[in-house]
């Protein structure tokens, strides 16, 4: 078992190196994304780094994370844990460090206190947002500006990976998600597709397949129509829907 959710990442990206790791559907628009294990670290490590060289941000800072579940949220999620802060997830509003929605959130995150403030569409082919709502930075053009590697120093199991109403460590994170890859018969190497209107938690969606070596097909508003054909072409070994 992985002691940390950036030691479960770097297994992940070994063993998945230019192959799919998540895959995201959304088939409401169409929008189909593959990322390989690379391709998303990339990403996590350009958020990290802005969130350390772009925010200052530092050991104890806290951010809140209220997207769905998205690609998108997986590398915002994990870049802040790579750079050793806590992710805060919806629930209990409260003073945090920074904080990440879509516009559509805007109610909801104006009950959270936040110094920095970043929106994202979350919009096929990681389009920027052409109207950003005000007291916000968009993320994707935002994040780009910064390193595809991050340097920083590396988190301990001990160090605080959930904040919020449920405080967790990294450890305590990585031992209830593979507590939880075994009740939903997840084991290294499966190619899991997972409805996110079923399994809206990252404790699902994302922490479980990554602590046992899983890769993801991440599907929203599932088209149960497509379900079949869709589990053969991404040769799926395991299925979650409602």
């Amino acid at each position: 078992m992985h002691n940390t959710i950036p030691q479960a990442l770097a297994s992940s990206v070994r063993q998945y190196p230019t192959t799919p790791l998540l895959t995201w559907y959304d088939d409401a628009t169409g929008d189909r994304t593959e990322l390989s294990g690379a391709t998303l670290e990339n990403w996590v490590s350009k958020t990290a780094n802005l969130m350390i060289d772009g925010l200052g941000l530092g050991a104890g800072d806290t951010v809140a994370v209220l997207l769905p579940p998205h690609w998108q949220t997986a590398a915002i999620a994990l870049g802040v844990s790579a750079a050793g802060l806590a992710v805060c997830l919806p629930g209990r509003p409260g003073p945090v460090d920074a904080l990440f929605a879509t516009p559509s959130q805007s109610a909801e995150s104006a009950q959270w206190a936040a110094a920095d403030r970043f929106a994202t569409g979350l919009l096929p082919l990681a389009m920027p947002l052409r109207e950003v709502p005000p007291g916000f930075v968009d993320y994707v053009t935002e994040v780009r500006n910064y390193g595809d590697h991050f340097r920083g120093a590396p988190v301990a199991p001990d160090d605080r990976a959930v904040a919020g109403p449920v405080e967790l460590s990294h450890l305590a994170v990585m031992r209830t998600a593979t507590e939880r890859a075994a009740e939903l018969g997840i084991a290294a190497g499966d190619r899991v597709l997972i409805d996110t209107r079923a399994y809206p938690d990252p404790a699902d969606w994302l922490f479980a397949p990554l602590a046992v070596g899983a890769s993801v097909v991440l599907c929203a508003n599932l088209d149960k129509a497509k379900l079949d054909a869709r589990a053969t072409a991404e040769k799926v070994t395991v299925v979650l829907t409602a």
